[in-house]
């Protein structure tokens, strides 16, 4: 019983391992990335939250009952009706939705959160230019979102770090330092990042997470053992919608009119 107890979390040491193995995926142990991520805000009860990524809603059961928060436990990859017995046992099903959406077409009103969180997951989709202004509309104006998640160091292009060789797949092209995330928001030029920063020791707390969840998992705990955490760390970036930034309506279609001319010039 003593895995995964961490002085550093001491709301998340009240969770029984056996559920927080259960309910666990990834790189990290969602309950303490939350922990540490609401450090970083303000929740109140009673705020609407999207848990974007949510996983298998351990990180939106926490949420609900630390906080107080409604939240609406948002994935696509996993079942939203695993999600929603899970939800049920936890006793919070007064205030936590499983919903099963992808995060380019979420169903939600534009202006209904107060925050917007994601859990180790939105490097998977939240790297694109343009992502920011999609999401920021379900905000209300001065709303926040904040992320936390897998990352790195430091930024390196070419050749992987010969400490992650044998591990890293091209898809963790996407994991990102949390100075590059602030610049991502800050030039989106509707979001304004009020913190960006990496969990000191973050390395140690990612190889106890994959050596208690996945311990025949050789290649990434191999990968951590060697690297030390001169690459790999955790990150997390917070920041708040401009409420002077009018967003405009995305363009779903445009209207057009079909007129015949001739196609070569000789036909005229």
């Amino acid at each position: 019983m003593a895995h995964l107890l961490n002085e550093r979390f001491p709301r998340s040491n009240r969770y029984h391992p056996d559920w927080v193995i259960a309910r666990g995926s990834g790189g990290a142990n969602a309950l303490w990335l939350t922990e540490w991520l609401a450090e970083a805000l303000d929740l109140k009860p009673g705020m609407k939250v999207l848990d974007l990524g949510c996983g298998r809603a351990m990180s939106s059961v926490f949420l609900r009952r630390e906080f107080g928060v409604e939240v609406w436990a948002t994935d696509l990859w996993f079942s939203a009706a695993d999600n929603l017995q899970c939800i049920r046992d936890a006793g919070v099903s007064d205030g936590v939705y499983p919903i099963h959406a992808e995060a380019h077409a979420l169903p939600f009103a534009v202006g209904f959160f107060d925050a917007i969180v994601s859990i180790d997951s939105f490097h998977y989709y939240g790297t694109d230019d343009t992502y920011a202004h999609y999401i920021a509309r379900f905000l209300e104006p001065g709303g926040v979102i904040a992320m936390a998640s897998a990352g790195l160091t430091r930024e390196f292009e070419g050749e992987v770090p010969p400490s992650l060789r044998g591990w890293w797949e091209p898809n963790m092209a996407s994991l990102h330092t949390h100075a590059w995330w602030e610049r991502h928001w800050w030039r989106s030029s509707i979001l304004e990042v009020t913190c960006a920063d990496s969990l000191p020791d973050a390395w140690k707390l990612w190889l106890e997470w994959q050596k208690t969840l996945a311990p025949d998992n050789r290649a990434e705990i191999e990968a951590l053992e060697r690297d030390q955490g001169a690459n790999l760390t955790y990150v997390r970036a917070v920041a708040r919608r401009r409420p002077d930034i009018v967003l405009a309506e995305p363009i779903g279609s445009i209207p057009a009119n079909y007129l015949r001319h001739p196609l070569l010039r000789d036909d005229s």
